[in-house]
Order: structure tokens, then sequence, then C-alpha cells
């Protein structure tokens, strides 16, 4: 089964503004198999994390963003809880991963 796919069968499904914007962040991965999920779903997540941490978004207009990265971090979590012998390891480097972000969008 492919991302996309995996993608398609979650529930409850997004709304279609949001859904819409996890797939933008999703689009050079959705034909991977599904046990990518949780890496690209974790990779999406960080950039647009990122990505509002540099541009220092905080206006409602940043809103859907945040809502899709915290959908995607989500779906990277769900996915990692698949495998549930990788899920605690996986759980301890994405929240390293995104401390980092942070730590790296401080002044």
């Amino acid at each position: 089964m492919t991302l996309a796919r995996w993608l398609q069968a979650r529930r409850p499904v997004p709304p279609p503004a949001l859904r819409a914007r996890i797939e933008q962040e999703l689009a050079a991965s959705l034909a991977l198999d599904e046990r990518e999920a949780c890496e690209a779903c974790l990779r999406a997540g960080e950039r647009v994390v990122a990505s509002l941490l540099r541009e220092n978004a905080t206006s409602r207009e940043s809103a859907i963003d945040l809502l899709a990265a915290d959908a995607l971090v989500t779906y990277a979590f769900e996915a990692a809880s698949e495998r549930p012998g990788e899920l605690a390891a996986r759980c301890r480097a994405a929240m390293s991963r995104i401390a980092a972000l942070a730590r790296a969008g401080k002044p």
C-alpha cells in the first residue's frame, strides 16, 4: 500500500482544506510504501514547523499550517504505533528532532 492510500484510510477524515495542506506537504512522498509513513510524515511536519519558526508566523493566517504540522506529526506517531517493537525508539527520536527545531528557532 502507498502512503497516499494509507492516508486515505485514516479516520476521522480531516476537513478538505487541512487534507489538501497535508497532501501538499507530502506530495513528493505519496507514492512511497506505507512503511515509510512515519518518517515521511515526521519530515513533512518538521518542514512546516521550521518554516513557521523562521517566519515567526503567529497570525491567524498560519492556523492551517499549524494544524497541518500537528496532523503530520500525529500521523507519524500513528504510523510508528503500527510497529510496537520500534515505537519507543521512534518516539524518542521524533521528540528530539522536534525539540531541536525549537532550539534552532530561538534568537
